[in-house]
């Protein structure tokens, strides 16, 4: 298993951060390699249960993948998992950091993305791939983009909840 974590900070409470690490559907304006998000189930009144299908597509491929939210504990974290054709899940993770607020600013969280995920896991019969071209070299393509796509969507996560873009430093803490 390959496991992705960074983290950076916020110059918001964990209340004010939670709502859009929440917001799957927003997702699409923080990468450019996810189109769409669309709801297929609600979840109880945390959300715990809902499922997204993720409308990804990279080169001359698309894919949609199927995602859980199986445990939130607002405004601290949530955990999702993927439902079919690769082994992956991460979690959200919002933590209180007012220390790391700069002068002027009254209070601040740090904000953890992770992913754990088996790149090998990958259904071949999911993905339909052009003539010619393996699972195996598209897995080799993805991956070392995939560090660089999570550090985007935090930068971008990061700006919508602020309000106005800043330079953002990301703590990378683990990469495959």
């Amino acid at each position: 298993m390959d496991r992705i974590l960074l983290s950076t900070v916020a110059h918001r409470s964990p209340a004010d951060v939670f709502p859009y690490v929440v917001s799957f559907t927003d997702y699409p304006r923080y990468t450019e390699h996810l189109e769409s998000v669309r709801k297929r189930r609600g979840g109880d009144e945390n959300g715990v249960g809902a499922i997204y299908d993720l409308r990804l597509t990279w080169w001359k491929l698309g894919y949609t993948a199927r995602s859980e939210v199986v445990a939130v504990d607002e405004p601290h974290t949530l955990e999702w998992e993927l439902r079919k054709d690769v082994d992956a899940r991460g979690t959200w993770r919002v933590e209180p950091a007012p220390e790391a607020a700069p002068e002027g600013i009254e209070t601040a969280s740090r904000i953890y993305f992770e992913a754990v995920y088996d790149p090998h896991s990958a259904d071949g019969n999911a993905i339909s791939l052009p003539r010619f071209v393996s699972l195996d070299w598209v897995v080799g393509k993805v991956q070392p983009r995939l560090l660089e796509e999570a550090r985007e969507v935090v930068r971008r996560l990061v700006a919508d909840i602020e309000g106005e873009q800043r330079d953002v430093e990301l703590t990378v803490h683990e990469m495959p």
